[in-house]
């Protein structure tokens, strides 16, 4: 068994579209970043990665690299998945937690779990997804921008 932890950070910036989880959410500001910035699926890939000790997010795909630009995080996290099972682990559960003040994002939980459990080939049971506010304290709190954090457990190898 392996157990990673990941974290991911974006600020807003002006006009749309606002993705998380790989789930459009519509609100006047999107996350700003090299690729679509979905700070749900950063964590999470970050967590898969850590768990097998291969290194993090930036180093799998810079954001120095042309590749990458504007990329869609689902693939990210679908090569992440392929490095994993190339160890021969497998998903036994996401627990993830996206901190924001606003946009409210409950209505939008069950389907970014249903993606993210599509895009990890697991039961959408193995994938939790939760969504807090930080009480108007930091930056989340000032409506600067957005984090995630996510913890995975694998299982194999």
């Amino acid at each position: 068994m392996r157990i990673g932890y990941g974290y991911d950070v974006h600020r807003f910036e002006d006009g749309g579209p606002l993705i998380l989880g790989g789930v459009e959410i519509p609100f006047e500001k999107s996350l700003s970043g090299h690729s679509d910035a979905d700070v749900l699926l950063h964590a999470i890939t970050d967590a898969l990665l850590g768990a097998c000790a291969l290194g993090d997010l930036g180093s799998h795909f810079p954001d120095t690299s042309e590749d990458f630009k504007d990329i869609d995080s689902r693939v990210l996290l679908r090569d992440a998945l392929t490095l994993v099972e190339e160890k021969e682990f497998s998903i036994g559960n996401i627990d993830a937690t996206v901190v924001a003040e606003q946009p409210k994002l409950s209505s939008y939980i069950d389907e970014m779990r249903q993606v993210i459990a599509k895009d990890l080939k697991v039961d959408v049971g193995q994938v939790s997804v939760k969504a807090t506010t930080s009480e108007r304290l930091g930056f989340e709190g000032k409506g600067k921008g957005i984090s995630a954090r996510a913890v995975v457990l694998l299982t194999g190898s």
